[in-house]
């Protein structure tokens, strides 16, 4: 029994922290398909910012996730605009299980560029 009461917390801190692991690791590749399908979205002849927004937003929802950013560059999409940025980033300290002192402020921050489909070059 004396055995038990020494291994069980290092097993039970080890098992929590290969949870939290997979957990940023789930929540880095969600952040990877968001800003995928947003700015797929938003190089579509018709598409506006909005409408890249939203599709990022989508897919971060399937997590829940919280305190996140989606940034569009540029704001007005038009026939003219050659390409498109979108960035997202969400905050560690507001999705991870642990409490936000173990996560230091950390934060995933993804940055894609795609060209547009109907741009005029």
């Amino acid at each position: 029994m004396v055995e038990f009461a020494i291994v069980a917390p290092l097993l039970f801190f080890f098992f929590f922290a290969a949870f939290e692991f997979c957990r940023v690791a789930m929540i880095r590749h969600t952040v990877d398909n968001a800003v995928y399908e947003g700015c797929r979205r938003a190089i579509v002849p018709g598409a506006t910012a909005a409408d890249a927004r939203a599709a990022a937003n989508n897919v971060l929802g399937t997590l829940g996730l919280r305190a996140t950013t989606v940034d569009v560059s540029p704001s007005t999409i038009n026939n003219q605009t050659p390409e498109l940025t979108l960035t997202v980033e969400v905050s560690l300290d507001a999705n991870t299980f642990v409490p936000p002192q173990f996560t230091g402020g950390s934060t995933i921050t993804r940055t894609l560029t795609m060209q547009r489909e109907s741009s005029n070059l």
